[in-house]
């Protein structure tokens, strides 16, 4: 099947395949991604920066609406340090994740910390920024201050769900959403999304839109992982609806696999969320197509605070022990970690090429 005749119909039935059907997808998305991007594996290091958030989705632990959430933002002092652990350990690159805010002060601060942090790592680090939406005015203010790369998850591609997952107001807008992605790569950034995989009321009719809205709006890299609930937030009471854990999980794996094979220069990254479902989950990914890690750099005080759903692992676990256990496990299946790589997506090079051909 060549990338051209990939449409709904053949991505749902892939979307199900099982037995032999499944093991030659996995074993084709595999070679896909050894001859395209190779057996490396980018570490992005992740800073949690803070929990405040603007937004009130229904699937998140951190929603606005949460009382019982213990709010934080880093100090100065505890992102650069984090920042330096990052260097230390040769990553290529940072990820800086919050809630979204749009107030002045944010997109200040944020500027700041993005000059800090080329000034004290000398450039060698490339920060991907997931803030939220942001204007235009902000993304160029951020772009010229050090950020490479924006993660902006779409959740679901498809109208109806996504208003099934947000509240009905201008906040949470379906537009605006489409809007602040293409809105990344006007701004010049290296571009990701991401959806939830196994959301109540989702269908694998769904889940292959998803796949071809990524494809079709030409992003570079992608973050996608299991749905997994959180009691303080409204879906939580459609928990009966989900699919069982490792069926969710598998069904994750199929949509990276699936993902690597019709894009095949992207970066896709081993989520937290897969490893939630599987104690190996993140290997696993590995070698269906993924091939970038995020391993927590956040300070063991606010990890907890950071729970965008139940039972997300290694809240306790220091960073060193954890780098150390992470590397054998990533050879251990068949991938090597690149050391001081930015392992920019090959598709982002691809997409600035066809753009000047045009």
């Amino acid at each position: 099947m060549t990338l051209d005749n990939f449409n709904n119909d053949n991505l749902s039935r892939l979307l199900m395949s099982q037995g032999t059907e499944l093991e030659e997808l996995y074993r084709q998305a595999k070679q896909t991604k050894e001859q395209v991007v190779g057996n490396n594996v980018y570490y992005r290091g992740l800073i949690e920066y803070s929990n405040r958030c603007t937004k009130n989705c229904f699937y998140c632990g951190v929603r606005r609406g949460n009382k019982n959430v213990k709010r934080y933002t880093l100090t100065d002092d505890e992102v650069l340090e984090a920042a330096l652990l990052a260097h230390r350990n040769n990553f290529g690159s940072l990820v800086l994740q919050s809630g979204e805010r749009n107030d002045k002060i944010f997109v200040e601060k944020i500027a700041f910390l993005l000059s800090q942090i080329r000034n004290a790592t000398h450039g060698e680090l490339h920060v991907t920024l997931s803030l939220g939406e942001q204007t235009a005015e902000t993304l160029k203010l951020w772009r010229r201050n050090g950020a490479h790369r924006y993660l902006l998850r779409i959740e679901t591609s498809n109208r109806e769900l996504y208003q099934k997952m947000h509240p009905n107001d201008s906040l949470h807008s379906f537009d605006k959403r489409l809007d602040a992605l293409k809105l990344l790569q006007y701004c010049d950034y290296q571009t990701g999304t991401g959806v939830m995989i196994g959301l109540p009321f989702q269908t694998i009719s769904h889940l292959a839109d998803d796949l071809l809205f990524i494809r079709n709006h030409n992003i570079d890299m992608v973050g996608m992982g299991p749905y997994i609930e959180h009691e303080e937030t409204h879906l939580y009471k459609y928990r009966h609806l989900l699919l069982p854990a490792d069926e969710r999980f598998e069904l994750s794996m199929k949509m990276v696999a699936l993902l690597r094979i019709i894009m095949p220069d992207i970066n896709i990254a081993a989520t937290t969320a897969m490893q939630t479902l599987h104690p190996k989950g993140r290997e696993k990914a590995l070698t269906v197509g993924a091939n970038v890690i995020m391993p927590n750099l956040t300070p063991l005080k606010y990890r907890e605070g950071y729970q965008l759903y139940a039972n997300k692992p290694n809240l306790h676990e220091e960073t060193e022990s954890h780098l150390a256990n992470l590397k054998v496990s990533i050879e251990s299946a068949g991938c090597k970690v690149a050391i001081g790589e930015w392992g920019d997506p090959l598709h982002y090079f691809n997409r600035q090429q066809n753009i000047k051909k045009e």
